[in-house]
């Protein structure tokens, strides 16, 4: 294979920065690819060296994987952007025509693993628009890729390996094996190492294919959620309403507390109805700062989160569960939009004139973690501001002057 290096320097010094994979010069890929492969030979034996050898055929090195894995975005999208665009009234009738489709399906799903319905076509819909997009690139070639870059090779030499075995078995044939850039299959978006730990032959036909089966889908999606701890009969959470004077610096993801003590606050739902006396464990949280739709979580908004460490997608994934089984719209309208709309270098300059002043964001990174939250925090408290954790446009003028 020819070697990428030459290739980049040839097209020019930006682009071999910005797309160079971090083996080069190290181990050329197909030599990387061979290693894993003779590998994945030790470890499904001899015997299997053909099925193995077939798996490895179709690899090829994909540069468009390395540059998606190094992509940032100019802009940090807010939470109207992100939602409205996931959140869609065509998803929410999509959902709920399959929910009918798939009626005894859903029933038979929810019987044995009791996830509700909703949740699993909300996830359905946001991994893949139910199935409208599964990803078009060669699963075997982009794991090789990302396995054979130094910046994550360890974890991705794992996803490698598992999905060889997923096509020793015979589960998915590995032509077949088609997701997106960093590997994810099916319906549901599953990793390898996600698939072999949780896929399910719902069907009966001897095989656990993500691809094929709906109902293989959503019953590995169903196991999966049940194996991480999902609550039967309780919701992600809910939209909420705060009373005049509730103290913000309370609103964040790592202070949980029985749902009885939000209560006791004056916590309400969007009706005005004081949330139910129980001692459920639950948070509060301001996606889109004081001014914006205010929800309590739940447990199950945690598992949510094991599938995809972003509150945002958790609570886009939520909101579409409610909207699937018949609820309303949010009753919060989202703030103006030129006042929670940042790049990435706005942010950056927040983060550098917040530790600048004393409050430590453990890194000027351009993201909104929960350091940076912390430290917007701490920094609001000191200034008689109303502490929620939220970098609006005002903060950031009175910090940068900007």
């Amino acid at each position: 294979m020819a070697n990428l290096h030459a290739v980049y320097i040839f097209r020019g010094v930006l682009c071999a920065l910005l797309l160079l994979p971090s083996w080069a010069g190290a181990m050329t890929f197909s030599a990387c690819v061979d290693d894993i492969r003779q590998q994945a030979i030790t470890q499904h034996g001899a015997d299997n060296t053909a099925q193995v050898d077939a798996f490895f055929a179709l690899v090829t090195e994909l540069p468009q994987v390395i540059a998606a894995d190094r992509k940032q975005a100019e802009f940090t999208q807010s939470f109207e952007d992100y939602y409205t665009r996931r959140v869609t009234e065509a998803r929410i009738e999509t959902g709920r025509r399959l929910k009918q489709e798939y009626a005894r399906l859903y029933q038979d799903v929810a019987a044995r693993y009791q996830v509700q319905p909703a949740y699993l076509l909300a996830l359905w819909g946001l991994e893949t628009n139910f199935g409208g997009y599964m990803g078009k690139l060669n699963i075997p070639s982009a794991l090789a890729t990302l396995a054979c870059d130094q910046r994550r090779s360890s974890f991705f030499r794992g996803e490698l390996l598992a999905a060889t075995q997923v096509a020793v078995r015979g589960d998915i044939a590995p032509e077949t094996m088609l997701g997106s850039w960093a590997g994810a299959m099916g319906h549901m978006q599953f990793m390898p190492t996600t698939y072999l730990a949780h896929a399910v032959d719902f069907d009966g036909d001897g095989k656990a294919n993500v691809y094929a089966s709906v109902g293989d889908a959503m019953a590995s999606a169903a196991n999966y959620l049940r194996h991480s701890g999902w609550q039967p009969g309780y919701r992600w959470g809910r939209e909420v309403r705060l009373p005049e004077g509730f103290d913000y610096s309370l609103a964040r993801s790592d202070n949980w507390q029985p749902l009885h003590a939000w209560r006791g606050l004056g916590v309400t739902d969007t009706q005005g109805q004081l949330l139910a006396d129980l001692p459920l464990q639950s948070a509060i949280l301001l996606p889109s700062g004081h001014k914006g739709p205010v929800f309590v979580v739940y447990p199950n908004f945690e598992v949510i989160m094991k599938w995809n460490r972003s509150q945002n997608y958790a609570i886009a994934v939520g909101r579409l569960a409610d909207r699937i089984a018949g609820l309303g719209a949010l009753s919060t309208p989202f703030p103006p939009a030129d006042t929670v709309r940042f790049r990435t270098d706005d942010l950056k300059q927040l983060q550098t004139a917040l530790t600048a002043q004393g409050y430590d964001t453990r890194g000027v990174d351009g993201v909104l973690g929960p350091a940076t939250r912390q430290a917007i925090r701490a920094y609001q408290q000191d200034h008689q501001l109303i502490a929620d954790g939220f970098p609006d446009a005002d903060l950031l003028r009175a910090l940068t002057g900007s």
